[in-house]
């Protein structure tokens, strides 16, 4: 950002933030242990991918729901991982030590599940106009990666950014700043192949919505307890959208259980 300001004002660093570190952490430990495992450092194979979590529509709405959870922490390759925890790191520990530890990872963590569950909304309907004609680009493809997580981050300070700072907030965002950030990281999804740009709208969406809610509550200077209940109304959309997913996906059973039978098959998974 040469002529860019920076997204964030604040005093003095002060060490990373515990919850963000520990997310960090996570991901990259991962990450070695994979590759002690003998999967690729620059290039997993899709059968290494499944094994360690990713989402597969088929496979996650019809027998392995947790890959919406697990596949948030598997990453494709070094440089993926290396862009995700670059980005959690400058955007986590904003927002960590914005919303506090605990509301912080809940909106890390329903982001996330968004950003999987919108990515899989978009394969079932693109899975309904397969039916109709078959076009190689509508096949459900295999996706992992933070990235939903962490644009629910970036979504969150950016709602932030167009409002007054509350009286406790620590950071002056930026909104040109955030604003440029997100719209360049969503055109860059939609312009570049293979990448999941729905994951990363629907973490951008979650993110937002619950930074609206908690500004709110900041304004209001309401108990600190309304934290857990907007998390709650946020888990309870995300079970929401799924149930409704799975009512889509009802019809589409029989194409995808074939698929997840070549699947199996080919990869011997």
């Amino acid at each position: 950002m040469s002529e860019m300001q920076q997204p964030f004002q604040v005093e003095p660093r002060q060490p990373i933030g515990k919850i963000t570190l520990f997310l960090i952490i996570i991901n990259v430990s991962l990450f070695a242990w994979q590759i002690l495992s003998g999967v690729s450092i620059t290039d997993p194979t899709t059968l290494d991918a499944l094994r360690w979590g990713a989402d597969y529509a088929p496979l996650t709405f019809l027998e392995e729901p947790y890959r919406l959870f697990s596949s948030m922490f598997f990453h494709f390759g070094l440089m993926h991982l290396g862009f995700n925890m670059w980005a959690l790191y400058i955007f986590g520990d904003v927002a960590e030590k914005t919303f506090g530890k605990f509301y912080f990872l809940g909106l890390y963590l329903l982001a996330g599940l968004m950003g999987s569950l919108l990515s899989g909304y978009l394969d079932i309907r693109n899975s309904y106009a397969l039916l109709q004609h078959a076009d190689p680009s509508l096949i459900p493809r295999v996706s992992a990666g933070a990235s939903g997580a962490v644009m629910g981050l970036g979504g969150a300070l950016t709602l932030l950014s167009l409002f007054p700072p509350t009286a406790t907030q620590r950071f002056i965002l930026d909104k040109k700043s955030l604003l440029t950030i997100l719209a360049v990281n969503l055109a860059f999804g939609f312009f570049t192949s293979g990448i999941n740009n729905a994951a990363h709208i629907g973490g951008m969406i979650m993110g937002a919505v619950l930074a609206l809610l908690w500004y709110f509550t900041q304004r209001q200077q309401a108990k600190p307890m309304l934290n857990f209940v907007i998390l709650i109304i946020g888990l309870v959309m995300t079970y929401s959208f799924y149930l409704y997913c799975q009512h889509l996906v009802e019809p589409l059973t029989p194409l995808w259980q074939e698929a997840v039978a070549q699947m199996r098959s080919q990869l011997n998974f």
